[in-house]
C-alpha cells in the first residue's frame, strides 16, 4: 500500500514539475502586439537637435502651482513660441498654429488629403518643473543654460519634456523639406502647464473634441528604451499604454483633548497612527492577470534568467513570492498594485496640548485594475475597527480620478511604436507598461481609444535619475533617434491598415 502511495505522488510530482517546465519554456514565446516594416525618414541631424535642444532648455518656462504662469509672467513661453516659429520655418509654413483659448497651449494642424482618415495627435510640454534651490552648483552645467558637455545637453527639462518637444519639431521640419504631404492630418499639442494641471492639454483635447476630431492614435512622453532594464538587466523597450489614477482621502482621529500631563492610553494622535499603520500593512491587492502587467511580463521572459520566467510562467504556484518580492521595491510595488502614502500629518497646535482632531492626508496612485470606489471601500474596512477614525470622501477628502482606460495592443499604432521601439534599440524587446506618474496623454482618453506613451530614446538608469533631480541631461545621439523615430512614426502611420 505505501509503494503505491509512494508510486502515486512521486507521478503527481513528476506531472507537476512537467508541467511546470512546459509552461516556462513557452511563456513569452510570442510578441506582444504586431510589427510593420518602417519607411525611410528623410535625413536627419542629431547634431542640428542637440543644438536646438540647447536653445530651448534656456526658456525658463518654469510651472509651480495651477494657474502658472500667472499674468503678466507669460513672456519666457511667448519667447518660446517665437523662437519655434524661427527656428522650423518649413514646418510652420505646411502647418497652421494657434494657441488654445484662454491658454498657452500650442497646437499645430498639418492637414492632411484624406479626409476619411482619421488624424494622429503627438503631444509634449513646454514647461518644466523648478530646480531645488542650493543645488545648482551640483549641476555638471548650469540648469538652464543648454550647456553640450561631452555628448550629452544638460538643462532643466531636456527628457521632461522639451526633448520630445524640439524631436517632434525636427521631425516636421525635415518632412516638410523633403516635400512630404500627408494623407492622414497631423496634429502636434504642446501642453504649457503639465508640471502643475495639465489644463491647457484639457482644454486643447476638449477644443479637438468640440470639432469632431477623433484621432487614429494620441502619443505622448511616457516610457523609452531603458538599458539595461531593472526587469532582465538588458536594454528593453516600453510602451505607456495606461497611467495610475490619483485619489486623496482625509483619515480624521478624534478624542477627547485635554492637557498632555495626563494624557489617555488611545488619544487622538494614537487613533491616527494606528490606521496608518494598519493601511501601510493592509496594501490593496496587486493582480498580475490582466495587462498591462501581465504583458509586461510575458514580454520581458526571454531575457529573463530561468528561474524567474518559471516563476512568471507559473502564477498558480508562485503568485505569492512574487507579490512579495516586487512588493518590496517601491516601483516594482507600484508597477502591480494601487499604492497608499501617508503624506500631510496634522495634530495639535502645540506641544503640550492634546489634540482633539489629527488628521492625515493619504494619497493613492490608482492602478488600472482598481477604481476610486475600490479605494474607499478598501479604506473604510481596514479602519473600521480603530476607535474615533473618520474617512473623508466629500469634497474636503476626496480628490483625483481613477486611472487611464487600457490602451490595446492588437492594432497597427502599437505595432507602429513597437517596431520603432525594437529599431531604436537594436533590437531590443519591447513591452507595454503601466505608466506610474500623470501626464497629459490621460485628457486624450476623451476622444481616442489609442493613446500611447512613448519616446524612441535610450536611457540609462544614471540617465533616468536626472528626471526632475540634479543633472537633467539628453545625449545627442539620443535626439538623434527621437527625430528619426518621429519621423517614422508619421510616416507609418500615414496610410490607412
Amino acid at each position: 500500500m505505501i509503494r503505491h502511495i509512494l508510486i502515486g505522488l512521486g507521478s503527481i510530482i513528476a506531472i507537476l514539475f512537467a508541467v511546470v517546465i512546459f509552461r516556462t519554456l513557452n511563456y513569452g514565446a510570442d510578441s506582444v502586439g504586431g510589427r510593420v516594416e518602417l519607411p525611410e525618414p528623410p535625413a536627419v541631424s542629431a547634431e542640428r537637435a542637440a543644438e536646438n535642444l540647447s536653445r530651448a532648455l534656456q526658456f525658463r518656462t518654469i510651472t509651480l502651482t495651477a494657474g502658472d504662469p500667472r499674468p503678466g509672467q507669460e513672456g519666457e513661453w511667448l519667447a518660446l513660441h517665437a523662437w519655434l516659429e524661427e527656428a522650423y520655418p518649413a514646418a510652420h509654413a505646411a502647418m497652421t498654429r494657434e494657441l488654445v483659448p484662454g491658454t498657452l497651449t500650442l497646437l499645430y494642424t498639418w492637414a492632411g488629403s484624406d479626409a476619411s482618415l482619421k488624424p494622429l495627435l503627438l503631444m509634449a510640454h513646454q514647461d518644466v518643473v523648478p530646480v531645488n534651490i542650493g543645488t545648482e552648483d551640483d549641476w555638471t552645467a548650469p540648469p538652464f543654460s543648454g550647456e553640450i558637455v561631452e555628448g550629452y545637453v544638460y538643462g532643466r527639462g531636456a527628457i521632461d519634456d522639451k526633448g520630445s518637444l524640439v524631436a517632434l519639431m525636427e521631425a516636421a521640419e525635415a518632412l516638410a523639406q523633403s516635400g512630404f504631404r500627408p494623407q492622414r492630418t497631423l496634429h502636434f499639442m504642446f501642453g504649457h502647464d503639465e508640471e502643475v494641471s495639465g489644463s491647457g492639454a484639457e482644454a486643447g483635447v476638449a477644443l479637438l473634441k468640440a470639432r469632431g476630431i477623433e484621432p487614429e492614435m494620441a502619443l505622448d512622453e511616457g516610457f523609452m528604451i531603458v538599458d539595461p532594464s531593472p526587469l532582465t538587466g538588458k536594454a528593453m523597450g516600453f510602451i505607456g499604454i495606461a497611467e495610475k489614477g490619483y485619489l486623496t482621502l482625509e483619515i480624521v482621529a478624534t478624542a477627547e483633548g485635554g492637557h498632555s500631563s495626563t494624557p489617555p492610553r488611545n488619544s487622538a494622535a494614537v487613533r491616527l497612527a494606528r490606521a496608518i499603520a494598519a493601511l501601510d500593512d493592509n496594501q490593496m491587492k496587486a493582480d498580475f492577470t490582466k495587462p498591462p502587467v501581465s504583458d509586461l511580463f510575458r514580454s520581458a521572459a526571454q531575457d529573463m534568467p530561468f528561474l524567474q520566467r518559471m516563476a512568471f510562467a507559473n502564477l498558480w504556484l508562485f503568485e505569492s513570492m512574487i507579490d512579495e518580492q516586487l512588493g518590496g521595491v517601491p516601483a516594482g510595488n507600484a508597477m502591480i498594485r494601487t499604492t497608499t502614502a501617508p503624506t500631510m500629518l496634522a495634530g495639535s497646535a502645540k506641544e503640550n496640548v492634546l489634540a482633539q482632531r489629527a488628521s492625515a492626508l493619504v494619497n493613492f496612485r490608482i492602478h488600472p485594475n482598481d477604481n476610486p470606489e475600490d479605494v474607499i471601500a478598501h479604506v473604510k474596512a481596514v479602519t473600521a475597527g480603530i476607535e474615533g477614525i473618520e474617512v473623508h470622501t466629500g469634497t474636503e477628502g476626496l480628490r483625483g480620478a481613477g486611472a487611464s482606460p487600457v490602451s490595446p495592443t492588437d492594432n497597427r499604432a502599437y505595432a507602429v511604436l513597437a517596431s520603432v521601439a525594437e529599431a531604436a534599440g537594436n533590437g531590443a524587446p519591447v513591452a507595454p507598461g503601466l505608466v506610474l506618474g500623470a501626464t497629459d496623454a490621460r485628457y486624450a482618453s476623451a476622444i481616442t481609444n489609442n493613446v500611447y506613451r512613448f519616446a524612441p530614446a535610450v536611457l540609462s538608469p544614471e540617465d533616468l535619475s536626472g528626471f526632475h533631480g540634479t543633472n537633467e541631461r539628453l545625449s545627442v545621439e539620443n535626439m538623434g533617434r527621437l527625430t528619426r523615430g518621429y519621423a517614422q512614426i508619421i510616416l507609418a502611420m500615414d496610410t490607412p491598415e
